[in-house]
Parts: C-alpha cells; sequence; structure tokens
C-alpha cells in the first residue's frame, strides 16, 4: 500500500482524501449516478498504478481515477471470460448456474439473461434511475423471423436498459454492425472478416468502435448535465468497451506511442476512452454525486502475446500466473477501481475479496432496498468496504470459473481449484495435465505463493474437505448469501472430469 501511494504521489496524482460527508439516512436521497466502464481482456498488470514495478504501459487516467478513489487489489470477475463474466455482472448470480457452463456466446447466439431475470439495470430502472447501455452486449440476441434485417426481441431494452447502442459481441465476431434499441443502424450487405467472417454494414470498421462508443457514452452523459433549478432523474451508463481485445486496433494517434508494440498502444487508447468519459462527467457537474467504477472482464488475451511483452519489461498479469481463460488468478484477477468522492477516501486501497456480482447487491444498501430472493443471489455490498467501516470479509468465500468450465474456491488465503492443469489455454492444458498425471485438485496458499506454484493440497486435507464442502452447499442451495434456496438452471458438474474418468464410476 506504501509503494502505491508513493507511485501516486511521484506521478503528480496525488492522494486526495475526501471525507466521509453523506450520512447513511442521507444515501436513499443522494441516489448516486453510476458509471461502470467494463474493458475487454484488460490484465490486471496492464494498469501502471497496480503495477508499477512490473508494468511499462502509461495510464495516466486510470492512475488518476485510482488517486481519487478505492483500488480493489483483491478483485475478480466471475469468469477468466467475457460471456460470463458479463452475465455476473449484471445478474449478480455466478455465471455457472446458467446453462453457459463452458466457452462464451457468438454475435448471434440466443439471450442467456433469462426474461423474467432482474438485473441491475431493471433494479434501478424500477427505482427511477435512467439507464444506457453503451458497448459489447455479448449475452446473446433473439433475432425476428427475417434475422439480421427484423428487430430485435430480446437485448439489452429487455433487461433494464433504456438506451442502448453498441455492438453484438467480440469484434471478431459478426455480425460486424451498430445496433441502436433494437436495430442494426444500417442494412447488413456486406461480408467482412476480422479473425471470423460474417455479414457486416458497409461503413463500420473495427478502428472506430472505441471511439465511436467513447462520443455515445459522453453524449448520455452530458444530456444528464445538472441545471440550476431542474431536478434530474439519476443515471447508470454501463459502458463494456471493446478493447484491448482483439482485433488490436488502435488508431493513427496511438500508433506506436507506448513503443511496446499496437497491445500496448491500444491500452494507452484505452486509457484516453476513460479520461474522455471522466471529463464528461465532471463537465455534467456530477463528479461528486457518480460512483465511477473502473474494471475488466478477464485477464490479459494470449493475443496479445504476453510472453513478448514479458520480454520487454511488460507484465500484463503482474505477478499473478496464468491469463484470460485460465483458473489461477491472472484468469479473473482484475483491475477494479471505484470512485465516489462523498463516500470513499481518495487513494484508499481495499484487500477485501470481492467480485464484479456485488454491484447489484451493493446498489441495493445504498438505496435502501430490499434485494429479493430470487435475484443477485449471489452478490455482497460493498458499501462498508466504500465507508471503511467494514470489521472483516463482507464476503464468506469467491468462487472462480474457467474457460473450460472448472471451478476454483477462495476463502481468506486459500484458493482450491478443482483441476490438474490451467484449466483454460495456458500450459499445461487440463489435457497436458493429465498426460503427466498432475494431481487432480490444487490447493494454494496465496499469502505465501501469490504465484500459485507450490500446489500442497497433499498437506492440507482438511482445508481441501471444508472448502470442497461450501462449494458443495453453494451449488445445492443455488445461491451463496443468506436466504431462501434458489434453483441452478442446470445440473452443475463439479469436477468436469474426462469422460474416460467418469466411465469408471
Amino acid at each position: 500500500m506504501r509503494l502505491l501511494k508513493i507511485f501516486l504521489v511521484i506521478y503528480g496524482l496525488g492522494v486526495t482524501s475526501f471525507p466521509s460527508t453523506v450520512k447513511a439516512e442521507d444515501w436513499v436521497k443522494q441516489r448516486p449516478n453510476v458509471v461502470y466502464i467494463l474493458c475487454d481482456d484488460l490484465g490486471y498488470g496492464d494498469v501502471q498504478c497496480l503495477n508499477p514495478k512490473r508494468g511499462k504501459i502509461p495510464t495516466p487516467n486510470v492512475d488518476r481515477l485510482a488517486s481519487q478513489g478505492m483500488i480493489f487489489r483483491d478483485g475478480h470477475s466471475s469468469s477468466a471470460v467475457c460471456t460470463p463474466s458479463r452475465y455476473s455482472l449484471l445478474s449478480g448470480r455466478y455465471n455457472w448456474r446458467t446453462h453457459l457452463q463452458h466457452g462464451v456466446l457468438f454475435g448471434m447466439s440466443e439471450p442467456l439473461i433469462a426474461k423474467d431475470r432482474m438485473t441491475v439495470a431493471s433494479m434501478l430502472k424500477a427505482n427511477g434511475y435512467s439507464t444506457a447501455c453503451v458497448g459489447k452486449w455479448h449475452l446473446g440476441l433473439k433475432f425476428g423471423e427475417n434475422k439480421l434485417s427484423d428487430p430485435i426481441l430480446d437485448g439489452p431494452l429487455q433487461h433494464g436498459f433504456d438506451e442502448y447502442f453498441g455492438i453484438s459481441a467480440s469484434l471478431d465476431m459478426p455480425p460486424f454492425a451498430y445496433i441502436e434499441g433494437n436495430q442494426f443502424t444500417e442494412p447488413l450487405t456486406v461480408t467482412k472478416k476480422w479473425v471470423r467472417e460474417g455479414p457486416a454494414a458497409p461503413s463500420f470498421e473495427a478502428i472506430d468502435v472505441l471511439p465511436t462508443l467513447t462520443k455515445r457514452a459522453q453524449k448520455f452523459i452530458a444530456a444528464h448535465k445538472k441545471e440550476p433549478g431542474k431536478e434530474s432523474k439519476p443515471f447508470f451508463l454501463y459502458l463494456p468497451l471493446n478493447s484491448p481485445h482483439g482485433p488490436i486496433v488502435p488508431n493513427k494517434a496511438f500508433k506506436g506511442k507506448s513503443g511496446l508494440g499496437e497491445y500496448a498502444d491500444f491500452v494507452m487508447e484505452t486509457d484516453w476512452a476513460v479520461g474522455e468519459v471522466m471529463k464528461a462527467v465532471e463537465e455534467a457537474g456530477a463528479a461528486d454525486s457518480t460512483i465511477f467504477v473502473f474494471t475488466s472482464d478477464n485477464g490479459c488475451s494470449p493475443i496479445a502475446k504476453p510472453e513478448e511483452l514479458e520480454a520487454r519489461g511488460h507484465y500484463p498479469s503482474a505477478e499473478f500466473r496464468g491469463y484470460k481463460a485460465d483458473i489461477w488468478d491472472g484468469g479473473h484477477r482484475v483491475p477494479y477501481i471505484v470512485r465516489w468522492p462523498s463516500v470513499i477516501k481518495g487513494g484508499s486501497v481495499s484487500d477485501q475479496t470481492v467480485g464484479q456480482l456485488d454491484l447489484f447487491a451493493t446498489m441495493c444498501d445504498i438505496l435502501g432496498v430490499p434485494k429479493p430472493d430470487n435475484a443477485a443471489e449471489d452478490s455482497v455490498s460493498l458499501l462498508p468496504v466504500f465507508r471503511g467501516v467494514a470489521t472483516g470479509p463482507v464476503r464468506e468465500a469467491e468462487v472462480h470459473h474457467s474457460i473450460g468450465g472448472h471451478f476454483a474456491i477462495r476463502q481468506g488465503p486459500w484458493k482450491l481449484e478443482l483441476c490438474s492443469g490451467s484449466g483454460g489455454w495456458a500450459h499445461p492444458t487440463e489435457k497436458e495435465a493429465h498426460a503427466q498425471n498432475l494431481p487432480a485438485i490444487q490447493l494454494y496458499n496465496l499469502d505465501t505463493d501469490i504465484g500459485e506454484k507450490d500446489n500442497v493440497y497433499a498437506e492440507h486435507p482438511e482445508i481441501v474437505e471444508r472448502l470442497t464442502k461450501l462449494l458443495e452447499k453453494y451449488i445445492a442451495d443455488g445461491r451463496s448469501t443468506p436466504g431462501k434456496k434458489q434453483k441452478n438452471d442446470v445440473e452443475i458438474d463439479l469436477l468436469k472430469r474426462p469422460a474416460k474418468e467418469k466411465k469408471k464410476d
């Protein structure tokens, strides 16, 4: 923590301390705005202030945000890949409770969020908020009979958002076109290719997406500018960016700027976008009354060629093992920075283990509204952490999930992983780990082994048993927080064993 504060001061960012001026009974009246920026494949170590010793990419805007707010050094996406993480963020429910047990959706996949599932957007809308999603949806869309020419029947507008502008999925997945509301902005009359080939709008270019989303976010915020004597609705802006996910397409102004290659250039452009949104909030006179969140949907992707970056002194996963898709922390421990000047002390740091799915319960707590038993079953409030009054862990344990559907559970320093290898793309993969006869489970003490190198499962059978039983309870109860038991959407295969092993039972 001391090193982090020294870094902020050296770089002229300051460590401003904002007093907690809002009384508990006034939070409901204040109804703070929320700007939630979700980067795509940005590693924990890609943010300079989070990785001052092993990070080489300048991120001045995110660093400034951190100096004015709180850094969560143990913040996680619910999955090591994007679709499931987005589901958990909006629903407050673990992704593995759905039918999507591994992998991700594609640009024309069916919706993942059930029609009757309350989201943080629908909850806020019911409590008087103006809600908008600007960016990459990637949670499935329901198209009409004529597919891409008919209005979209199930998308962001059906899950709590008043407005939507963005793209259906990742920029390497067709269709390649902008969607506004429930309709593509242009007919998809041509075919284009960014990794995958598919239908596209003639004017759509991947390189234009980040600046376009940034401008649309600024426009939404400007429309909510505080006017003297005029009462305006609070707003929730969910801004899932397309960057720095592949295709890696930095604009001309950023090409070559980092000196580390196009991925680092794209990270710098992403930081620029964050700065533009921060500026829009300040110009709207809403900085003090806005909860501003900056995070990423999972760790850095192998498409960024992390081994080449590391050879040049930049470590996108910082000191953590693994990358996007993996069960190791490099897959799901992400940048997690929150600014709320009237409540959070600037320059503060938290080591609480928290998740993006905690947004739902946190906003319920701030607004003083009850969280239904059948909504946000895995979300806990971070308000005590924001206020600096938390006296212990706000979460009993955190569950992690890899692209292959492999589970891990974290409690205190202990992390139990129910797989032999990375559970994802890093070596050894599960197939490689089985061929090497590696143990079927992994247990790490992150207090002494943050890089998850020393598997101590054999020395601590009691911890393995305790954490396994807790994970089984979370699955059986359909929730990990207090409340009435709920049902998972499908039966959960906890061990995800190869078919050959399953036949032995």
